[in-house]
């Protein structure tokens, strides 16, 4: 049954929730208003973050600095308490130190969009899934997609995000494949990276998760990943590194799971060897929620704050450092990275102001990061794009495409405005792990587009009758979908509900169908070779609809290339069957005290023994023919590459002609790939580089890469450090991973 929020332990209707919301958030304003101005050195903006943080640790006493390093509950689900008062009653917040002019840290879950902005009050805009924003290959949108989030934020109240989630894809059935960017850590670290500074940009404390290997849901909190340190930094790792590295965010958030038999937020090596000695990453570590196993371990390993409570890091920590546990030096390193980064982020020197969201300035957003993340998978006979001079009659059938498409769940949910689209107005609320669908119709923009034509419209739950509806259509647009979420892996790659014998039947009937899939992971197509087009849509944000209606009747050329491989079956996956928890490990039995939690959940093991061979590198070395490939993506356009050429100094230059030999303006992704010599005993290839190229029909344009001297090396665990290794490197340039015409052998030294 869905509960209303509760405020001071009572339930109170939705409608009043609203009012007094805004009545709460208004004297929040007025406090703060006449709350005297931040005064003191560290005001000084012309000083280094480190130099003001440590002239506020100078002043701050004991007591001060332990309440930076946990949170004091979820405000979202807690009673109001004199804590977390000021808090914008997100999912977490720490107190800060007013009287020096330190404010709280406000966060909130911030994947796609600002989450549970409905207890607010506020609207916020649903970007498309990550996923999709990966598909887009662009890495000024990804700056857009997070400026927009950062902005949001700043507008609702807060002033942390915990976005930024950049775990690869190992297995194409982790819940939260939609969550993230890729199963490339060189494509998804460089995304997010521009994900974190536009998210920044907005002066709000940007972070970057789940650290790390946190590649299945099922069972994240006793789950024990086994890797070799080489294949960990070459392909997760790595993807951190970059994010790290390009994006500086302020914050890293560790993860449930262990790593070589330590959780990762109490993992010496991810948390201080790897992340601040290797990476030289300066700002601060917070624990997942729920997250943290241990006062002493945790602290000395680098975890810099627990969230979203206090159970180890506040009373106890106080206590180990009594008792010399912990060293007053431990301690204020601690702090002084969380004080750093609210320098650096600017959440001090530019305070948050509630304003007003615009949702159409969102929208917009939305609409064309969408656009470029849509990919067309199949197109015979240039079925697509539609034309709607020629159409007399559409069937449109399936997955609530009369009123709405469908969301990823769990911490990453968005409040759609005015409620789940499939439910009666004032019954929609958002739950967590609930199925919720965006108010954004395909129906309708399908409608829009075809005026002329007449379009009905049949759900899709029985076969026989779409079948028939499809028959008497001159073409026939099938939505399905596969919703996905934080907290459960799928079950398999397979379409739920029996939609696969649903496009079996449509398709049958009709062979004029365009299939569109609506997922955040890749799915298996027993039907493939029937429909005339088949088109990814993703989980595609407040404005999907018409970003999808603008694809099928061709206002926008489709330009999105997988981030994912699709398999033909999980039988071809270098893990087949899903590894489950035991019974044991999936939860305590009956009430479950702190300290059993500290000890952990009895841990199952996952080995990682397919190490480098990570997505399309699996495929590639395996022999495997996928069902669709990485960085695959159909265009209404056709473009030619010629006149490879490779040069070598301090970085690697690869430069070639890329031409749009088609009648419409598009745009290609350029995709580099390098094969190293044999005695790295990696594997095929692995992608380099890559660039979006926009181009006029008939245009031509001359194309140089520069590729990073780390991109071309391997970890070398004896030395713990990149190596290039002396040899031959191909180099090869084209439209997929399997697509690669231009090819160049270059001998590095």
């Amino acid at each position: 049954m869905e509960r209303s929020p509760r405020f001071f332990g009572v339930q109170i209707p939705a409608m009043l929730l609203v009012c007094f919301v805004c009545l709460s958030a208004s004297s929040l304003a007025q406090r703060r208003q006449n709350t005297p101005a931040p005064t003191g050195p560290w005001m000084n903006s012309s000083l280094s973050p480190d130099e003001r943080a440590d002239l506020v640790l100078k002043d701050m006493t004991v007591d001060e600095k332990v309440a930076l390093l946990h949170g004091v509950g979820m405000p979202t689900d807690d009673a109001v308490t004199p804590e977390n008062a000021p808090s914008n009653r997100g999912v977490g917040y720490a107190v800060g130190v007013p009287r020096l002019g330190i404010p709280g840290i406000d966060m909130s879950d911030a994947a796609y969009g600002v989450r549970s902005s409905g207890v607010n009050g506020r609207y916020s805009t649903a970007l498309p899934a990550n996923v999709a924003a990966a598909a887009s290959w662009d890495p000024d949108a990804a700056y857009e997609y997070g400026a927009l989030i950062g902005r949001e934020l700043r507008a609702q109240g807060f002033n942390m995000t915990l976005g930024g989630g950049v775990n690869i894809t190992r297995d194409p059935r982790n819940g939260r494949t939609f969550e993230y960017l890729g199963e490339d850590p060189i494509l998804a670290g460089t995304l997010v990276s521009k994900l974190i500074q536009g998210t920044q940009s907005a002066h709000v404390i940007g972070d970057i998760k789940h650290y790390a290997l946190n590649d299945q849901e099922s069972g994240r909190n006793s789950v024990n990943i086994n890797i070799s340190k080489r294949a960990a930094r070459e392909t997760d790792l790595l993807a951190f590194e970059i994010g790290v590295a390009e994006g500086h965010p302020s914050a890293v958030m560790c993860s449930y799971n262990r790593v070589n038999a330590d959780f990762a937020c109490e993992n010496k090596y991810l948390l201080t060897d790897v992340l601040k000695k290797d990476w030289h990453f300066p700002g601060f570590v917070l624990s997942d929620w729920g997250g943290t196993h241990s006062t002493e371990k945790a602290s000395a390993a680098g975890l810099d704050n627990e969230e979203p409570g206090s159970f180890f890091y506040g009373d106890r920590y106080k206590a180990a450092l009594t008792a010399g546990k912990i060293s007053t030096a431990e301690l204020d390193e601690h702090v002084h990275r969380i004080l750093r980064s609210m320098f650096a982020a600017g959440v001090i020197d530019f305070p948050r102001q509630r304003s007003v969201v615009d949702p159409f300035a969102g929208m917009e957003t939305a609409r064309k990061i969408e656009e470029g993340g849509i990919v067309l998978l199949k197109n015979e006979k240039a079925a697509l794009p539609l034309n709607p001079a020629k159409l007399r009659t559409i069937a449109v059938i399936g997955a609530h495409s009369d009123v709405g498409m469908i969301s990823g769940g769990g911490s990453a949910q968005v409040d759609p405005i005015g409620g789940n689209a499939i439910l009666p107005p004032g019954k929609g609320a958002t739950g967590w792990q609930q199925e919720i669908w965006f108010p954004t119709s395909p129906l309708k923009a399908i409608q829009a587009r075809a005026p002329r034509a007449s379009v009905k419209y049949d759900p899709g739950t029985d076969p026989a009758a779409a079948a028939a509806l499809a028959k008497s259509a001159d073409v026939a647009v099938v939505f399905a979908y596969m919703w996905a979420s934080e907290g459960m892996d799928l079950k398999s790659l397979s379409l739920p509900h029996n939609q696969d014998d649903l496009i079996a039947a449509v398709t049958a009937a009709n062979p004029h169908t365009i299939v569109v899939l609506e997922t955040g992971n890749p799915v298996t197509m027993p039907w493939v070779n029937s429909p005339a087009a088949i088109v990814e849509a993703w989980f595609a944000g407040s404005d999907g609809a018409n970003a999808l209606g603008n694809i099928l009747f061709g206002t926008v050329n489709p330009s999105g290339k997988l981030p994912n491989t699709f398999p033909r079956s999980e039988s071809d996956l270098p893990h087949p069957t899903l590894t489950m928890p035991p019974p044991a490990s999936e939860r305590f039995s009956g009430p479950a005290s702190r300290e059993q939690w500290a000890a952990g959940l009895p841990p199952f093991q996952v080995t990682y023994d397919e190490g480098l061979k990570v997505g399309y590198k699996w495929y590639d070395a395996e022999k495997k023919t996928p069902l669709f490939p990485f960085g695959f993506g159909l265009s209404y356009t056709t473009y030619r590459y010629a006149g490879l050429q490779v040069t070598s100094g301090s970085k690697v230059k690869v430069t070639f002609t890329l031409a749009n030999t088609g009648a419409r303006a598009g745009a290609e992704i350029a995709e580099i790939y390098a094969s190293l010599p044999a005695t790295t005993q990696e594997p095929p290839k692995r992608l380099v580089g890559f660039s979006k190229v926009k181009l006029d029909a008939g245009a031509k344009q001359t194309v140089t890469v520069e590729i990073d001297p780390k991109y071309l090396s391997v970890f070398d665990e004896a030395k713990n450090a990149w190596t290039l290794v002396p040899g031959d490197y191909t180099i090869m340039v084209g439209g997929s991973s399997q697509d690669l015409p231009l090819k160049a052998t270059i001998n590095l030294k």
